[in-house]
């Protein structure tokens, strides 16, 4: 048997799990309070939260439940930010990420450093 290289990659974003969903969460705060996104569209992780803080649960199997509310929370933000305007989403996320980079990232310069005694 022979292993063959993926064409799949996946790539790990800086800061990990962590910083995904905080920036998730900071995407969805931003989209909220634009005026190009739907009013419908803003009631999507409205719904979810309430449903969140509700003491009705579709499922109360006890390790089950807990899941229910997470994959609802996912499912919430994923359709919340898929029925944003795309632009609208670009123009937040370019934001949200060009927060992250701290400037060193740019240009790269080719340089020798000599030191200088006086």
């Amino acid at each position: 048997m022979t292993k063959t290289k993926s064409d799949i990659t996946v790539t790990q974003q800086e800061g990990g799990v962590v910083r995904n969903i905080i920036n998730q969460l900071k995407l969805i705060f931003r989209l909220m309070g634009d005026r190009r996104v739907s009013f419908f569209a803003k009631l999507v992780p409205v719904g979810a939260l309430i449903y969140l803080i509700s003491p009705i649960d579709a499922i109360s199997i006890p390790v089950i439940g807990v899941v229910d509310d997470a994959a609802l929370l996912w499912l919430g933000s994923y359709i919340f930010t898929e029925l944003c305007p795309p632009e609208v989403v670009a123009e937040h996320m370019k934001a949200l990420t060009s927060n992250l980079s701290d400037g060193a990232g740019g240009d790269v310069v080719d340089a020798e450093a000599t030191d200088v005694k006086e």
